[in-house]
């Protein structure tokens, strides 16, 4: 008697590779298959159908697994919402997509003009557009009024009223400020990235409406001294998709696209931890706790989906976040990254950077302290200790009952004294909180709650101001810090 045999599985161990990027691979730095492709090395684990986890023959380690595509697209969203406004190719098919003329005038050439604004003609697939803002601004001294009014606290009605103008005007005012803000910043973005062979970035995820529970999530990355900001994202779209996936598939073009999610039943509490080691003890517990390692939603009890736009699941936009930063750190021979304890933002840092990691010309760092840790205070006696799955080595200190502690990711040894006295991530959580509190009237407005598209304009506004107008104690600016600027800029330099 014939048994039939079951029907091989013709879907690959491994999601394809997207223009040579595959970002599934073992995570494990002291893992001898770290960075890996090949299949040989792995097994998936299908216990969940809707959630494949790939497990690493070799250390054990149980990375997600990701859509490289996916990736790939997120990146180009974001570098299309990051030129919007901007003179630059907008042709999906170039390779000369969203790099604008201002820092890469070699791709074009000028063509005419449109009126008095400047047109151009990219050299690779011979597109034209035009820079809008090349003409005079004859709406600065409003859009001034406008600005000055928004950062003093005024709500948008009042604003409205003592301008004289409706709603649908302020937003398209807001809109215009924006663009020429991220016009400004793009000249002083690139300059910062090719002057600076060392540099120190900081990194930080956080909801941008922390009271909302909306799961729109906000990763900034910023120069760990200065403050200056070099990059922030979303994981939102303001336009609507339609083909939104409830269950994420890894091995499914779009995936990355959230459909509003169901309630979860129950919710787990927790009891907040005092002492700095039991803090840190009790977020490897909650994230190994997760169904979805790298994804900090998908234990969210409950998701208010946006009523406008949609939702992106966070490892796409943090991955992509991370690969438009790589590749403007091609002139700097020496990196370090900071970021708080998220394993989200370990996995993207070890497999973006995986040849740095490899040359050891990065050092990424968890970093944990108490809020009374003065940036002044030199480490004292210094514990070491592993903790969590992955027995990461983490250095502590005491000073006068205020703790800080740091964990280096690449595995570097014998230097943990200079991590913990140098290391910080303050800059990132300052900017973030300053936001949140200048701003506290817009992003905490019921009905902004399900409608986040109208912050996207004030994130890019509020940037700019941050990085060439704010001044600290001592009168600089973060692009004076860093020697990009002589003097702060006046808000009708910002508007120029």
């Amino acid at each position: 008697m014939m048994t039939s045999q079951p029907p091989v599985s013709s879907q690959p161990l491994l999601p394809e590779a997207a223009e040579h990027l595959q970002l599934n691979h073992c995570k494990t730095v002291g893992c001898s298959n770290y960075g890996s492709k090949n299949p040989d090395d792995y097994v998936i684990q299908r216990t969940n159908p809707n959630r494949p986890t790939l497990v690493c023959r070799e250390c054990g380690a149980f990375p997600p697994v990701m859509n490289n595509q996916d990736v790939v697209d997120e990146l180009t969203r974001l570098k299309l919402t990051q030129s919007s406004g901007l003179p630059a190719c907008s042709n999906q098919e170039c390779k000369n997509l969203g790099l604008p003329v201002l820092t890469h005038r070699h791709l074009y050439h000028a063509f005419g003009y449109s009126g008095d604004r400047q047109r151009y003609r990219c050299k690779c697939c011979q597109a034209t557009f035009v820079d809008r803002w090349s003409g005079f601004n004859n709406k600065h001294l409003v859009q001034q009024k406008l600005l000055a009014m928004l950062f003093t606290g005024h709500a948008v009605r009042d604003i409205c009223r003592r301008l004289s103008m409706n709603p649908k005007t302020f937003y398209d005012q807001l809109s215009h400020i924006a663009s020429r803000c991220r016009r400004q910043l793009a000249m002083f973005d690139a300059r910062l990235f090719k002057h600076a062979k060392e540099l120190s970035l900081a990194s930080n995820l956080t909801p941008l409406q922390p009271h909302s529970d909306n799961g729109v999530l906000w990763i900034a990355s910023c120069e760990a001294s200065s403050g200056y900001v070099v990059g922030q994202h979303l994981n939102y779209q303001a336009t609507d998709h339609e083909d939104k996936h409830l269950e994420h598939d890894p091995f499914q073009v779009g995936t990355r696209f959230m459909a509003p999610p169901s309630v979860k039943l129950t919710e787990v509490t927790t009891q907040p931890s005092q002492g700095i080691l039991a803090r840190v003890d009790s977020k490897y517990r909650e994230v190994l706790a997760r169904p979805h390692l790298e994804d900090p939603l998908s234990n969210q009890v409950r998701v208010n989906y946006p009523t406008k736009g949609c939702l992106i699941r966070p490892q796409y936009t943090v991955y992509a976040h991370y690969l438009q930063l790589q590749s403007q750190l091609d002139y700097n021979q020496q990196l370090a990254l900071f970021m708080p304890q998220e394993p989200l933002m370990r996995s993207a840092v070890v497999s973006i950077f995986l040849d740095r990691i490899k040359q050891k010309t990065i050092h990424p760092i968890y970093i944990e302290q108490d809020t009374a840790w003065q940036e002044n205070m030199q480490a004292e006696r210094i514990d070491i200790v592993l903790l969590g799955w992955w027995r990461d080595r983490w250095a502590f200190t005491r000073i006068n009952e205020i703790s800080k502690g740091i964990c280096h990711l690449a595995g570097e040894r014998e230097n943990e004294r200079f991590w913990l006295n140098t290391a910080s991530d303050r800059a990132i959580l300052q900017y973030q909180q300053r936001f949140h509190d200048h701003f506290a009237q817009l992003v905490d407005e019921p009905r902004r709650k399900l409608r986040p598209a109208g912050l996207l304009p004030l994130l890019d506004i509020y940037r700019a101001w941050h990085n060439l107008c704010r001044q600290d104690r001592n009168g600089q600016t973060p692009a004076q810090q860093m020697g990009l600027t002589a003097a702060p800029l006046t808000l009708e330099q910002l508007l120029s």
